[in-house]
């Protein structure tokens, strides 16, 4: 989609052909640029584009899928003329999925229409407030309790006296079969026609009260010639009771011999659909439980300092700027800087790394984790919707009601799926009333409606949205977001996965190793040189040096004139010396010779150390080695991916003899150094091949190359800009991830593949044996009541498959037993001998 997105929750929906019927009346709406509805959510991501949310909303009216809409009504403080309340109605309406705003100066309130998932009464709150005019919701008119609490108990009740009513008319049918003799002696009490008159009671009661849902969505849909599942539902117990209805109360209208009822198959019927639907109902609601825990984790209140004591506050009341008290066993309520205390926190909420993690003054907490033994405080930087937990709530929720490339074959299926259903219907009834034997019309009948029963394609419609539900809420249990919902299908894709080096197969952090003075130049003195240099730089290399320097004692000089040559080095003149710091292209470019120092240089790549040139004044200086450690685990990060298929490779800036043997030591084969920044996209199309590619990069450098691959994966600890770019975000900076995020792929695109084969092989074989394609040789039809519970029980088969995803066991967590490639330990430098 394109522009700007809102989230609406559309109502009526039962079936795939609905989601289509849905998102042909939106994408109607002239201005509307793109429109995606999800069955499992129950929500259309909609780009509105120049079209009115209230056109968006009513073209869903008369498609028969009602928006879900509230009114709120909020205090409105500080409004003292009619401009405050003009203000206030337009900060109120500019809120995405606002339909009105309606604000009354003299009682200080607003009354506020909006679209259920668009947004919340504390979203309208805060932009009221932010226009100066502090809001609070007056009552509770905001939907309330876990979501689809209310639709689920409403399902089970209607269930409960569906079966109930009906269980007397199977009984009286279908208990002879159990007990011999049992029709017939109930009968000879109270006479066949009583106890055809029972059932019509008892029946009518089922399809007039807990069924009348089937007739007043599935008829008008129907009339709107958009027939959906409730209209063959509708259509298959309307006809098996109007047959019956006619045989109690008009048998002479019917041809001899075709007199009988069928009110039970009516009546099992509706019972088993509430059934499956409730059972539906409760999976899809397990399907969501992931978001419904982040959610969780957002404490209700936080302890403040205000004037010099403690308060407890509600957390809609904390403010950025606030000091946050957190107390031992607390969960940190607000995004912050750690301003006194000091304590270990568990994290694994984000990462899914159990280690907790040091806290102390001037690092940073982020709401929603744990804190350890020890008390903190805090200075709050980001609240409520602004926080890092926030944002990855709504980042799953937009990747869970994505749309897969996959989902496009299930859509152009299904939109023709149930006018098909209806035309094969009509034909089994006319072939059975032509060619069938006496008496035709109960054979037709019963075909007919197996037939409009079985056919329902509800599971066509929950099979990639719940898996894709479950999956990502899997993945963020286990700290991998995908950004974007498609990434799921692309990533499984993927052939070969590439690294870059520098802050996502090593640490980063490099230090300073060697220093190798040319004959006649002083180590101290070129180190203090470079060290000045570089001090004006961001480069984690110049970091290691100017440590290197610090280390030693050295005095640092200011530096003037700095320049920094993106992907050489750097330069500048300090104490009236120029002196240039970089790589060996750089010595190159300048016509500076490195032939003394090149044997050292080598012999500092060779041992997987980055090896850098010291120039003064155009003369070659010295040559320093820096070491940036390999991150734990990488190298079993490496052998997991190839373990499944991978082909893995590595982009570095680095010389080649440095990169090939930090790749020797990981095991990656396929090595592209030396380099540039804006070299990366080339270098990922250079590994491409014929397959594709996945780029796990950090750096604000690896933007490009992120969005260039068919998976860009970024390291949480890595830039916005990188995080921002990428298709998938691993929240720790672990590259266990990588191993972690393809196999929640794979399983989940598997996952997909058994629902939809399910789904599909169910239908394509089930409706042929609900035509009689078996009567000539069996002799025997299937019952509507067996089709009924075959079509109930084939949505909860997709439901509790895709539920499995919460079980799958997750790869890459293992150790890596490899010692890092660099063996000095940091700081250590080593010089020739005097």
């Amino acid at each position: 989609m394109t522009g700007r997105t809102i989230t609406i929750r559309v109502q009526n929906m039962s079936c795939a052909s609905c989601v289509g019927r849905a998102e042909r009346a939106i994408r109607a709406v002239p201005g509307v640029e793109a429109a995606d509805v999800n069955l499992a959510t129950e929500t259309a991501h909609v780009a509105p584009g120049d079209a009115a949310l209230a056109d968006v909303a009513a073209a869903l009216d008369s498609a028969g899928y009602p928006a879900a809409r509230h009114t709120t009504t909020f205090d409105i403080e500080e409004m003292s003329c009619a401009s405050c309340t003009g203000r206030v109605e337009r900060a109120l309406e500019a809120v995405p999925g606002v339909l009105g705003a309606r604000v009354n100066l003299a009682t200080g309130t607003a009354q506020v229409d909006w679209l259920d998932g668009a947004t919340t009464p504390e979203a309208l709150a805060r932009a009221a407030t932010e226009a100066g005019y502090p809001a609070r919701v007056q009552g509770g008119t905001a939907p309330a309790g876990e979501p689809g609490t209310a639709k689920t108990d409403a399902l089970a009740r209607q269930t409960v006296i569906a079966g109930l009513l009906t269980l007397p008319v199977f009984l009286l049918e279908m208990g002879g079969y159990l007990i011999p003799g049992l029709r017939d002696s109930v009968e000879a009490a109270i006479g066949r026609q009583n106890v055809w008159l029972i059932q019509f009671v008892l029946i009518t009661l089922v399809l007039a009260w807990p069924g009348r849902g089937f007739f007043a969505k599935g008829l008008p849909a129907l009339f709107r010639a958009a027939p959906d599942m409730n209209s063959l539902v509708a259509l298959g117990t309307l006809a098996a009771w109007a047959y019956s209805t006619v045989a109690t109360f008009a048998p002479q209208v019917l041809p001899p011999g075709s007199v009988a009822v069928y009110f039970e198959a009516a009546g099992v019927i509706a019972t088993l659909i509430l059934l499956g639907r409730w059972l539906e109902a409760r999976a899809k609601g397990r399907t969501g439980a992931a978001i419904r825990a982040l959610v969780g984790l957002r404490p209700k209140t936080a302890r403040i300092e205000r004037d010099g004591a403690a308060h407890e506050v509600p957390l809609a009341d904390v403010v950025p700027g606030d000091i946050v008290l957190v107390r031992p066993g607390e969960r940190i309520a607000v995004d912050g800087e750690v301003i006194d205390g000091r304590s270990f926190v568990d994290e694994s909420m984000l990462t899914g790394e159990p280690l907790p993690v040091e806290k102390t003054s001037g690092t940073t907490a982020t709401g929603g984790t744990v804190n350890g033994t020890g008390a903190l405080r805090l200075r709050a930087r980001a609240v409520g919707e602004d926080t890092v937990l926030a944002g990855i709530v709504r980042m799953v929720q937009e990747a869970q009601g994505a749309k897969l490339p996959i989902q496009a074959l299930v859509d152009r299926v299904v939109r023709w799926f149930v006018p098909a259903v209806l035309t094969v219907a009509a034909v089994t009834v006319a072939v059975w009333l032509i060619f069938g034997p006496d008496p035709a019309i109960g054979l037709a009948l019963v075909s007919g409606v197996s037939v409009l029963i079985i056919a329902c394609p509800c599971a066509m419609g929950l099979a990639t949205p719940t898996s894709v539900m479950v999956g990502t809420g899997r993945a963020a249990e286990k700290g991998v977001l995908f950004r974007k919902g498609d990434a799921l299908q692309r990533l499984q894709e993927v052939t070969t996965v590439v690294f870059d080096k520098t802050g996502t197969l090593t640490e980063g952090r490099p230090e300073l190793t060697d220093l190798i003075a040319a004959d006649g130049r002083n180590a101290d003195r070129t180190l203090a040189l470079a060290a000045a240099v570089e001090s004006s730089s961001e480069h984690p290399i110049a970091s290691a040096i100017l440590r290197g320097a610090e280390t030693r004692g050295l005095d640092v000089a200011q530096v003037d004139g700095f320049e920094s040559l993106t992907g050489l080095g750097a330069r500048g003149t300090v104490d009236g010396a120029m002196v240039l710091v970089g790589a060996a292209r750089l010595m190159a470019r300048d016509g500076i010779a490195t032939d003394a120092l090149d044997p050292a240089a080598a012999e500092i790549a060779e041992a997987g150390r980055t090896p850098l040139f010291v120039a003064v004044d155009g003369d070659l200086a010295a040559v320093i080695g820096v070491a940036d450690p390999v991150k734990r685990g990488a190298s079993q990060v490496i052998a997991d991916l190839r373990k499944r298929g991978l082909r893995v490779a590595m982009v570095s800036g680095d010389a080649r003899g440095t990169a090939e043997a930090i790749a020797r030591d990981l095991g990656i084969d396929d090595v592209v150094a030396e380099v540039m920044p804006d070299g990366k996209v080339a270098a990922i199309d250079s590994l491409r091949g014929d397959g594709s590619i996945a780029f796990v990069g950090d750096g604000i450098n690896d933007a490009p190359a992120l969005a260039a691959a068919e998976v860009g994966i970024a390291m949480g600890t890595g830039t916005d800009v990188a995080i921002e770019t990428a298709d998938v975000v691993l929240m720790s900076g672990d590259p266990r991830g990588v191993v972690n995020a393809v196999e929640i792929s794979r399983h989940t695109m598997r996952n997909i593949r058994q629902n939809l084969f399910w789904a599909f092989a169910y239908n394509t074989a089930l409706i042929p044996v609900a035509a009689g394609v078996l009567w000539p040789v069996t002799g025997t039809l299937l019952s509507p009541m067996l089709a009924a519970g075959a079509m109930a029980l084939s949505s909860v088969f997709v439901l509790t498959n895709a539920l499995r995803l919460r079980k799958i066991r997750i790869g890459g967590d293992g150790q890596d037993t490899v010692a890092p490639a660099t063996a000095a330990p940091a700081g250590a430098m080593r010089e020739p001998a005097e």
